[in-house]
């Protein structure tokens, strides 16, 4: 898959900008603060309808405009697809395919494989459980439209036996009747999640394991570790075994959207026992990794954005970065880099084609 041309409208700092991409290597250079990476998030916006970095979509308008619109052109196989993402203050956002509009954001998911890799990205390792579940939720999420629909659905029903437990709460009531038609659903979706996360997983870490042994020269014994209640337990179980406490909370204590990923090196947390070092290694092993599953899984070639990556990277990590991507298993790939001599040089020892884009002050 290939974007052969991006149009901005108002996105983040850009008035009005068009690139005419090559479909090999793209490189947008300049200061800090400028805008190049919001370029590799226009184009991460239209494949999943949201910003990398802000999921607050209206502080996506440029500030003092009314409205955003990122246009793409993309070539897919044989099919060209055009895909319109815009916002107008006020309304809902749209997306278009090939000038239709989606009546749900969830079918365009997965038709434009891509893949993120970003200093941002070390909140996989310093956040909550919540940032790990997006991530392994997303990936399954763009070759598996069951899987997002499932998860839709739970998180709906969570929503409601949330409201039912609050409202219970409120007025000094209890209705088991009607609790247990949620815990039923929730029961539904949220083993059907809990089976395609574990299966997911199995597959998933030898690849990732292989990819950070490339990266490290196999130094380093690293492994991603599933943590969920549902592998000692079934949900309708850990539901009624955690009734009071739920109706005490207020909330639902349990379930699968409480499930997490341990990120260890050598059996130890590397949030606590890793280097900084360590840590790039393991952050960027994994986005390879989700790289390489996607391709397997979708049979297409997943777009690679390579947001600032090369800052702060030692020489060893680059040169093993440029072997990874320097071979026909990648497509095309658009970098962020603060130094347009260091990206040159760096891209040219991937032989291929390129174009540089300088990002000067808007």
């Amino acid at each position: 898959m290939i974007l052969k041309k991006l149009f901005l409208i108002n996105y983040k700092n850009f008035d009005s900008r068009d690139f005419q991409l090559d479909d090999k290597i793209n490189c947008f250079v300049g200061a800090n603060g400028i805008g190049k990476t919001n370029v590799l998030d226009a184009i991460y916006h239209l494949a999943f309808g949201k910003s990398y970095f802000n999921p607050v979509s209206s502080q996506n308008i440029k500030h003092g405009e009314e409205f955003f619109v990122i246009n793409g052109e993309f070539e897919k196989g044989e099919r060209e697809e055009k895909v319109v993402c815009s916002l107008k203050k006020g309304t809902k956002k749209v997306m278009k395919r090939n000038g239709k509009i989606y009546d749900r954001l969830a079918d365009h998911i997965g038709l434009l494989p891509m893949v993120m890799i970003s200093p941002a990205d070390r909140d996989l390792i310093i956040e909550g459980s919540e940032t790990r579940r997006k991530f392994m939720d997303g990936v399954i999420s763009q070759s598996d439209k069951a899987y997002l629909q499932n998860l839709l659905k739970y998180n709906k029903v969570l929503a409601q036996r949330n409201s039912l437990l609050k409202y219970f709460a409120a007025n000094r009531t209890f209705d088991s009747t009607t609790l247990a038609v949620y815990n039923d659903q929730l029961n539904d979706y949220g083993t059907e999640i809990f089976k395609k996360r574990k299966l997911f997983l199995e597959r998933f870490v030898p690849i990732f394991q292989e990819q950070h042994e490339i990266i490290t020269g196999g130094k380093e014994q690293v492994s991603l570790v599933y943590e969920s209640k549902l592998l000692h337990s079934g949900l309708i179980q850990l539901l009624e075994d955690n009734l009071e406490k739920d109706k005490a909370l207020q909330y639902t204590s349990v379930g699968i959207h409480k499930d997490d990923l341990s990120f260890e090196i050598h059996g130890h947390p590397i949030k606590k026992f890793g280097s900084q070092g360590q840590q790039k290694s393991f952050l960027i092993a994994l986005k390879f990794a989700q790289f390489q599953f996607i391709k397997e899984q979708s049979n297409s070639t997943p777009i690679l954005l390579l947001d600032d990556i090369f800052d702060k990277l030692d020489e060893y990590r680059v040169a093993h970065i440029i072997n990874l991507v320097n071979n026909d298993n990648f497509g095309q790939i658009f970098i962020s880099d603060t130094h347009a001599d260091r990206t040159e040089t760096i891209v040219k020892q991937i032989h291929q084609s390129y174009k540089m884009f300088p990002i000067g002050a808007a």
